[in-house]
């Protein structure tokens, strides 16, 4: 059976949490291991749901709340996680060393040795956020245990090179479908080409000039982009129709309607269908949580262009950010890999704005 030694020091603790293989829906051997660490400890009130475990500070003093998720997307030739020396800095090599076990080793460190810290903690260790949405633990929790979630500000050790990114981009997917009339190649005045009439559809994206909206602050790079397109049934005949795939990432000052509207209006008259969309997430950097946060840190706070987990919190009213060791462009390559230094980082950061 797998375990946990929290004592051990950081460098030590997330090498073991990145040799618990955890695929996503395959994370109770390390569930089971965080579990049982954490519970040794009497400053903490720990639970579970499913593969989900919670372990809370309870000193009726202000709550936050810090998050990450256990799960990793498959493995290949990349475990067992490393030590390595690079010619400037030490990295531990491996699946999900970036995203992101190494906040979820800093995390765990904190929770052992903070026993009296300055605010009340919900540390927050979920399953399944590489997946489908419908399966999220964190979407789990806050359906089957919203009190778990209660709290005046949150941190999603995500990784983020060390850096403060507030909030996040909201993300909609919309698929636009131009219809014609079939016919044989050989005689296409006969019909109708809907490939051709995505023509316009593919002009409008290539004009498209994306926004860049302040909020809290914060500047949001928007941007659409088409993502797929599909159509034509065969070789020798005029295809009758076409779906485009375009993807909208807006800033966290618009909802799902507005950015819907926003496609209606970009697109004109076409046949447009929502297939996915998640909200963005402000950031609330003007709390004094917040301000005390990033004094601690001694971050300055960037904006968030990917969307994470910071949005369901912003969904309960929770403002959010991101703040966790690694470089988040190395997520999910067969080169992942956090620095040593980024981990001592977000662990000094965290832990001079949380220590009593």
């Amino acid at each position: 059976m797998a375990s946990l030694d929290l004592g051990k020091n950081l460098v030590e603790l997330t090498l073991d949490v990145c040799n618990i293989e955890s695929v996503s829906g395959s994370e109770a051997a390390l569930a089971d291991a965080v579990f049982d660490a954490l519970s040794q400890f009497d400053h903490l009130e720990v639970m579970r749901d499913e593969n989900c475990i919670v372990a809370k500070t309870n000193s009726s003093l202000e709550r936050v709340i810090i998050a990450g998720h256990l799960d990793t997307v498959p493995p290949n030739g990349n475990l067992p996680a490393q030590l390595h020396h690079f010619e400037r800095e030490q990295a531990i090599v491996g699946r999900g060393s970036v995203d992101m076990k190494g906040g979820v080793a800093v995390m765990l460190k904190l929770a052992a040795e903070l026993t009296a810290p300055r605010k009340d903690i919900t540390w927050i260790f979920y399953d399944n956020e590489e997946v489908d949405s419908s399966l999220n633990g964190l979407g789990r929790l806050a359906r089957n245990h919203p009190e778990l979630l209660e709290g005046s500000f949150a941190i999603l050790c995500e990784p983020t090179s060390a850096l403060v990114e507030g909030g996040c981009n909201g993300t909609m997917r919309a698929v636009i479908t131009t219809s014609g009339k079939a016919a044989h190649s050989a005689r296409p005045w006969m019909g109708e080409n809907a490939i051709h009439g995505a023509s316009s559809v593919l002009n409008t994206l290539v004009e498209y000039q994306p926004q860049t909206i302040a909020v809290e602050g914060l500047e949001y790079r928007e941007s659409l982009n088409a993502v797929r397109i599909s159509g034509g049934v065969a070789g020798n005949v005029i295809p009758d129709s076409t779906k485009i795939e375009v993807n909208y990432r807006f800033a966290p000052s618009k909802t799902a309607s507005d950015a819907e509207a926003h496609l209606r209006e970009v697109f004109g008259e076409v046949d447009l269908e929502v297939v996915d969309v998640a909200e963005g997430a402000r950031p609330g950097l003007d709390l004094i949580l917040a301000k005390e946060f990033l004094s601690a840190t001694g971050a300055v706070a960037k904006p968030k262009y990917g969307w994470t987990d910071v949005a369901r919190f912003s969904a309960l009213g929770i403002p959010a950010v991101n703040y966790g060791p690694g470089d988040p462009s190395l997520a999910h390559a067969d080169n992942e890999n956090v620095p040593v230094g980024h981990l001592f980082d977000v662990e000094s950061g965290l832990r001079s704005w949380l220590a009593s």
